[in-house]
């Protein structure tokens, strides 16, 4: 039975073991105990609530693998532990008793699946003065420490480790501890660090200027520093280790459609969702690959897709169970959503584009764009049905429109662990190679090859396990003579395509996305600490919200392995 539904939903061997360790009931023992198809009718049937047509239509794009929700959603729907939600944003105030309330709801957060974002920018710096015992301070980045072993003891329900990002501003007097924290690579494992960088430090750094040091307990400055030094620490820390990312606090609250209701301080651990404190996001991605039909975009498919889709998001926030009274009441009064994609890399090869090219861009702007307005137009669709989110009237969106279902309805995802299930590239990433090994939890390894390439390659009669063998070695397949030069043309992975197009490609989705998108620009080991800070300023001259990158070999850890080059992503 469960090896004929593998058949029939078209599974690859790589889908059901991340399945199988990850996602399907087991009783007591550990025993599985649902197949493939069973978790997908206990997901449509948990987030219908009850409505047959909508059990159905659930059930079939999750089933026709073009429309996943987060992996929380696919893990606890219809389970005693009900959490769905992928993305939350604690607050951190500057109290023992804060401080550590907020770790204890994170802990509650991670063992349900759910990743954690903090802003650790409202605790007063080392060597401040404790009112309250007359002591010293030992200032933010100590408190992270707790969180990070913390996190290291908790396992998200059994089934994958917790994720954390930590935001620091870059005006706080403590940065530059920040900044270094990850020179020693045995700290802070579960946290992804990004510095929350203000247009006036960026203006600052352009200008070669000082800027203020704030102490946020006083609101008073402490101390000047050139904000270029600054600026070169973090892409110097960024270029050795990869940490810390950015995140461009004034681009984001700018474009937040809910000013009136607070500030964002922080965003979700891969920086895709921006959220204020106690706000949680539950996220679902369409798989693109499964949309070119003749050549072409299937745009009226895509339309059904979306509309499925963001009904599913939208009703996940009413059956989910909530770990405390104010995240259920601002996630109800906000109603975020955040829809994206994934297979970009892979439609464009169906496609016959080169990610590396220019018309991959109108592509891209064209898409989202598309995606972004129908999305939009099912949530008024949905509004007029069941009501506006409650905190409508003081948004940016009733200046325009009458009904909105959700603040916002979009986001890229990186979707690391449901494109396997899918069996498709990451969110709007390029390929990262075309063979190669993925290390899951547990430590088990899974061998991948593209299977468009695998498929082409054997049309075209140049597959071979040789060639195979050989490729799974490379991070790239420009000169592997054995394969067409047409083929090495539409295969570009990432190492293949400048840094400057993956910020393009970002900046371009980021136009047309609510949230923000989830990327990682790619540089060779050879790559310069010039070459890093060119993207930096890139980033923030495109209006992106964040960037992260990575230099290849600069960290231990691997994720995803090529031959004897070990790289995590």
């Amino acid at each position: 039975m469960f090896c004929k539904e593998v058949y029939l939903l078209k599974l690859s061997t790589n889908a059901v073991e991340v399945l199988k360790r990850r996602y399907l009931l087991k009783d007591s023992k550990g025993k599985i105990i649902e197949t493939p198809e069973q978790m997908f009718r206990r997901v449509s049937k948990h987030v219908a609530n009850g409505n047959k047509k909508l059990e159905g239509e659930f059930y079939q794009v999750m089933s026709n693998l073009e429309f996943l929700p987060n992996s929380p959603t696919l893990m606890n729907a219809g389970t005693r532990l009900g959490q769905l939600s992928a993305c939350f944003v604690l607050p951190v105030d500057d109290s023992i008793e804060s401080i550590f309330d907020t770790l204890k709801i994170s802990a509650l957060i991670h063992q349900t699946g759910g990743g954690t974002g903090f802003s650790f920018s409202r605790i007063r710096p080392k060597g401040d003065i404790v009112g309250s015992t007359k002591g010293i301070a030992s200032g933010p980045v100590s408190f992270m420490q707790i969180y990070d072993k913390t996190t290291d003891v908790i396992k998200q329900g059994g089934k994958r480790r917790g994720a954390n990002m930590g935001i620091l501003r870059v005006d706080h007097p403590d940065i530059i501890e920040f900044i270094t924290t990850k020179k020693n690579e045995e700290l802070f494992n579960n946290f992804n660090l990004s510095v929350g960088i203000t247009d006036k430090f960026m203006k600052a750094v352009k200008e070669n200027k000082k800027y203020d040091l704030i102490n946020p307990r006083t609101g008073k400055v402490v101390n000047k520093v050139n904000a270029r030094k600054i600026f070169d620490l973090m892409i110097d820390m960024a270029w050795k280790t990869g940490d810390p990312g950015v995140v461009f606090l004034d681009e984001i609250n700018r474009k937040h459609p809910l000013k009136l209701i607070g500030k964002i301080e922080s965003t979700n651990p891969c920086g895709e969702v921006p959220l204020l404190p106690y706000e949680s996001c539950n996220l679902g991605s369409i798989n693109l690959a499964k949309f070119v039909k003749d050549g072409n975009i299937d745009y009226g498919k895509l339309r059904r897709v979306i509309q499925v889709a963001v009904h599913f998001l939208d009703n996940v926030i009413d059956v989910n169970k909530y770990p405390l009274v104010e995240i259920e009441k601002i996630t109800k009064a906000n109603r975020k959503i955040g829809l994206g994609v994934m297979g970009f890399a892979d439609m464009l090869i169906l496609l016959g584009i080169s990610y590396d090219s220019k018309e991959a861009l109108n592509i891209a702007d064209r898409l989202m764009e598309f995606i972004s307005q129908e999305a939009r137009n099912v949530s008024i669709w949905l509004a007029k049905k069941k009501g506006n989110f409650p905190n409508f009237k003081k948004s940016e969106w009733s200046r325009e429109y009458k009904e909105m279902r959700n603040s916002t309805v979009t986001t890229i995802a990186p979707t690391g662990t449901i494109s396997i299930i899918v069996d498709c590239s990451n969110g709007i990433e390029p390929l990262f190679a075309i063979s190669f090994t993925r290390r899951v939890l547990g430590g088990k390894e899974l061998f991948n090859i593209n299977p468009i390439f695998e498929k082409i390659a054997k049309e075209k009669g140049f597959f071979s396990k040789r060639l195979i063998e050989k490729i799974s070695k490379k991070d790239s397949i420009q000169d592997v003579s054995e394969i067409p030069k047409e083929i090495r043309g539409l295969f570009v992975t990432a190492h293949d395509i400048k840094p400057e197009q993956h910020v393009k490609m970002q900046a371009v989705f980021q136009k047309h996305v609510d949230n923000a998108v989830s990327k990682t620009v790619n540089f060779r080991k050879k790559a310069t600490k010039e070459d890093v800070k060119k993207i930096f300023l890139m980033t923030h001259d495109l209006k992106c919200k964040g960037i992260t990158v990575y230099r290849e070999g600069s960290k231990k850890e691997q994720v995803i392995s090529i031959g004897k080059c070990k790289v995590c992503v």
